[in-house]
């Protein structure tokens, strides 16, 4: 739900403020969404960094300013599924800034950064994903295959992946009809041999009846 009713004016102006300068010189790797509607929650996406299983991928992800922000840290949420430690099943995201270290001069930029950064670094003794971080600490190899295996599912453009557009059967180059289908060829060859035997039949019943004639006319001058 919208908190710009329970925001104090000069909040949302700062808030404003902020959104604009990072949607103008947005932090490297992120992208921003600001909305004019409702500014009180922020979408963004974020590239997986290089060298974690995480690359190659477009995360989308939203901060949502509560009522009593900046006092309080805005709550983040991955909307782009992601096998990560610090990263709950329904997208919510556990890291310190967003809880005991956070401070109201902090910024959002600083939480976007931050959050990127748990991409990198991130923290099993704090864990949403019980699983993520087992794997993290006793199987690196199995935890880095999950993740990427994920990456590629859900935070890549193509088949399968939620943040390509869905493929139309109909793009890209279509077979031609006949060419190199041996059934239309097949098909093709039926319907020559029926015609050829229909040419044939009709043209020994002209033959035949020709000859009935020529005989009846051969006894009626008997």
């Amino acid at each position: 739900n919208s908190n710009v009713e329970n925001l104090p004016p000069q909040v949302l102006r700062l808030v404003y403020k902020e959104v604009s300068a990072l949607a103008a010189d947005p932090p490297e790797g992120i992208k921003i969404y600001p909305s004019d509607e409702d500014i009180t929650e922020l979408h963004t996406a974020i590239e997986g960094p290089e060298g974690t299983p995480f690359a190659g991928g477009i995360f989308r992800m939203r901060l949502v300013l509560g009522k009593d922000f900046p006092a309080v840290p805005p709550k983040g949420y991955f909307l782009t599924k992601i096998f990560h430690p610090n990263v709950g099943h329904k997208g919510e995201i556990c890291v310190n800034v967003l809880k005991r270290d956070w401070k109201a001069e902090l910024g959002l930029r600083h939480v976007l950064l931050t959050i990127k950064c748990l991409l990198i670094h991130p923290n099993p003794e704090s864990a949403l994903n019980e699983e993520a971080g087992r794997l993290l600490l006793e199987d690196y190899a199995e935890y880095a295959s999950r993740a990427r295996l994920l990456t590629e599912i859900h935070a890549m453009g193509g088949p399968g992946g939620t943040s390509g557009a869905p493929q139309d059967p109909n793009d890209g180059p279509q077979p031609k009809k006949h060419a190199g289908d041996p059934t239309k060829r097949a098909g093709t060859a039926s319907t020559a041999t029926t015609t050829s035997n229909s040419s044939s039949s009709s043209s020994t019943s002209n033959v035949v009846g020709k000859k009935k004639a020529d005989k009846k006319r051969a006894l009626r001058r008997l």
